[in-house]
């Protein structure tokens, strides 16, 4: 078996599957019951101030007969007394010694305040720390979460103020809501963070009943903005993950947030940076268990490629994601479509006719029966008739030789740069 033992910035787990801050995190009752499950870490659902929460709190989005897609909620951080929730973090480090405790915490930006709950929550014996900045909703309005998370400096002043008394691992958890994440993300570097996590929810509303018109969810008729999760965000939270993996003035580990739903969403993510990953829609989806799947699949997959330890993945991936512009020009491929598999749903043609090249023909083969073949002199290998077929195998993209040498934008570029200034 593989050696699935994860370190995130000095915070060690038995393997790499966390749940993140959230309501399967809230209690100490559910935290054991994760652990006796095998997740090998959780992030305490956020400790601050008591607050209130709203009765009608989640939404989910539905899409062809697949149950939460995605998610939206608008719950804040834990209602529970701070001095329940640090008894029962000391409680459950004391059981289960071996599986990492992080501790996820929001106050208002007041140097005082965080040293104050810092020094409490490290107390009780947590193995870490997580600044949640990431919250869009509810506390935003109140200066903290992604009103903290969306300016660089309050990020990096409020980093700062945990780290002058943090004995403990310090993790950022950044917020998707701004238009460049490796801002912020580099702010928490400066500030001092050993890690961060990313992403948190996206602002979103789930949707609007077209009967009654309230939206969804809604508490007495009135609605407001949420936090979008689950396995819709997942190619958002993905990129966001690459592109501060590929910065290197973002020299710490990662912990990857956002739609991991199984063993292989993990493994992507730890190709592209991540040391570790934190779920939490699908174990409110299926329940704790999932983790079992995740453990066994992971291990499996290991095994299968002769690979000893998780850490020799992480980060494999990174180099081969770049920009655009590096990409080469004359680099081709062209679909085939192998007739014996096709099912003649004339999917692929419809969706090449009406939306791309026009280059998918419908003939009829030596027997008479109708085929499929695809004019590979016109095709540009958008990838589009292999994306809707239905049948696995059944469309091939194929690399199309030529004699052609690697061209990039950026290297046609400069050489027009480089021709304009000889001939001036």
């Amino acid at each position: 078996m593989a050696d699935l033992y994860t370190d995130v910035a000095g915070i060690s787990s038995p393997n790499p599957f966390w749940l993140a801050s959230a309501p399967p995190t809230n209690s100490g009752y559910q935290v054991q019951r994760a652990f006796e499950a095998g997740w090998g870490g959780a992030v305490w659902k956020t400790l601050g101030e008591p607050i209130i929460n709203t009765t009608s709190r989640f939404a989910s989005v539905s899409y062809n007969g697949q149950r939460v897609a995605g998610f939206n909620n608008i719950e804040l951080i834990t209602d529970r007394p701070l001095e329940e929730n640090l008894r029962e973090i000391e409680q459950t480090k004391q059981r289960f010694p071996d599986r990492a405790i992080v501790a996820s915490l929001m106050v208002e930006p007041e140097q005082e305040k965080w040293h104050e709950i810092v020094k409490r929550v490290e107390a009780v014996g947590v193995d870490g720390l997580e600044l949640n900045f990431g919250c869009p909703h509810g506390m935003a309005e109140r200066g903290m979460g992604s009103a903290s998370g969306q300016v660089p400096e309050l990020v990096e002043k409020q980093t700062c103020w945990v780290k002058e008394v943090a004995a403990t691992p310090v993790i950022v958890k950044l917020t998707p809501n701004i238009t460049d994440i490796t801002a912020t993300a580099e702010a928490a570097v400066q500030g001092g963070a050993d890690s961060v996590s990313m992403i948190n929810t996206i602002n979103s509303l789930a949707g609007v009943d077209i009967h009654t018109w309230n939206t969804i969810p809604h508490v007495d008729g009135k609605g407001a903005h949420g936090g979008y999760c689950g396995p819709a965000v997942k190619p958002i939270a993905l990129n966001m993950v690459a592109e501060c993996a590929k910065n290197p003035r973002i020299n710490v580990p990662i912990s990857g947030i956002g739609g991991i739903s199984d063993w292989q969403n993990a493994v992507e993510y730890m190709l592209m940076g991540a040391s570790g990953v934190q779920v939490c829609t699908a174990a409110m989806h299926h329940g704790f268990s999932i983790v079992e799947d995740m453990i066994d699949g992971l291990n499996n997959y290991l095994d299968d490629k002769g690979i000893e330890s998780l850490r020799d993945i992480v980060g494999q991936s990174v180099s081969k994601y770049s920009e655009w512009g590096d990409m080469d020009l004359n680099y081709q491929t062209v679909a085939r479509i192998n007739n014996d598999i096709c099912i003649n749903c004339n999917k692929c043609h419809i969706a090449c006719e009406d939306t791309a090249h026009q280059c998918i023909d419908m003939l009829k083969g030596e027997d008479g029966k109708p085929i499929l073949q695809v004019r590979e002199e016109e095709c540009v290998g958008c990838n589009l008739c292999a994306i809707v077929c239905p049948v696995e195998g059944a469309i091939d993209m194929v690399e199309k030789q030529n004699d052609l040498p690697p061209l990039t934008w950026n290297n046609r570029q400069n050489a027009i740069k480089e021709k304009s200034i000889t001939n001036s």
